[in-house]
């Protein structure tokens, strides 16, 4: 399912599933959120939440819209908007 250079599916898939699925259910209501409202939600480091949100346009994660607004000073917030 992941892959990458530093990709070791023995020490990495496990937690790497769990944030997808956390961050899955937290953004499939299509609310706006920032990285930070998002990690301190799915209690994952906002890098790993960033990731994960990149999956979420990959087709083989299912292709779906992530949507991203800037909010000020280089803040930005995410939506997700899941392909039915």
């Amino acid at each position: 399912m992941f892959d990458g250079k530093t990709y070791d599916p023995e020490r990495d898939e496990e937690r790497l599933k769990t944030q997808l699925f956390s961050v899955w259910g937290l953004m499939s209501d299509g609310k706006w959120r920032t990285l930070e409202e998002i990690s301190h939600a799915v209690y994952c480091p906002e890098a790993s939440v960033s990731a994960r949100l990149r999956d979420f346009r990959k087709k083989k994660f299912g292709g779906h819209t992530v949507e991203r607004a800037y909010v000020s000073r280089g803040l930005f917030k995410y939506r997700l908007i899941p392909n039915r």
